[in-house]
């Protein structure tokens, strides 16, 4: 099956999470195809996609956001998985559990076969971060880092490859 590890990155993050994806779903035997979204074929040449982006006030990358505009009728006709990476996963607590899926993202989905989105952890250095926002990051205790969970991408994208697979075997792209 071939497969659109898609993504948008700011700071090297969530393209970092996009290619262990990648890397990992081409061990499962899948064809899988690391691009970033802005410069990314139309995904009517893939039999699924596995797509992210990083989050910046609750919202994709506009070139996330306009590749699922661009290409929602491929999209609609294969199995999808979304990825967002985003700082209330490093932050954890209660911006973890407030965090929601991209609003915008979830809309432009409808009649996608979404298997899921997942809120991921990305690195946070102080300068992704304007100066006032560094102050309030450190009051609330907030620590820089890279916070990525490997083992959770890793076991998550055995998750895709299984499910892929099971797809293959019953000659449908959709479970």
């Amino acid at each position: 099956m071939t497969v659109l590890v898609g993504y948008a990155s700011e700071h090297g993050s969530t393209e970092g999470v996009a290619r262990r994806i990648a890397v990992r779903l081409r061990e499962r035997g899948c064809t899988a195809d690391a691009q970033p979204l802005a410069e990314a074929p139309g995904a009517e040449v893939y039999e699924a996609a596995v797509l992210g982006s990083a989050v910046h006030g609750g919202a994709w990358l506009t070139e996330a956001s306009d590749y699922l505009r661009a290409n929602t009728d491929a999209l609609g006709r294969m199995p999808v998985w979304l990825f967002s990476v985003g700082l209330a996963r490093a932050v954890g607590g209660w911006f973890e559990k407030h965090a929601r899926d991209p609003e915008e993202i979830m809309e432009l989905c409808r009649g996608f076969d979404l298997r899921e989105h997942r809120l991921l952890a990305g690195a946070l250095r102080p300068e992704h971060i304007p100066l006032p926002g560094r102050v309030f990051y450190r009051l609330i205790g907030g620590h820089y880092g890279d916070f990525r969970d490997w083992d959770e991408i890793d076991a998550w994208a055995d998750t895709i490859a299984a499910d892929l697979s099971a797809a293959g075997a019953s000659g449908t792209a959709s479970v």
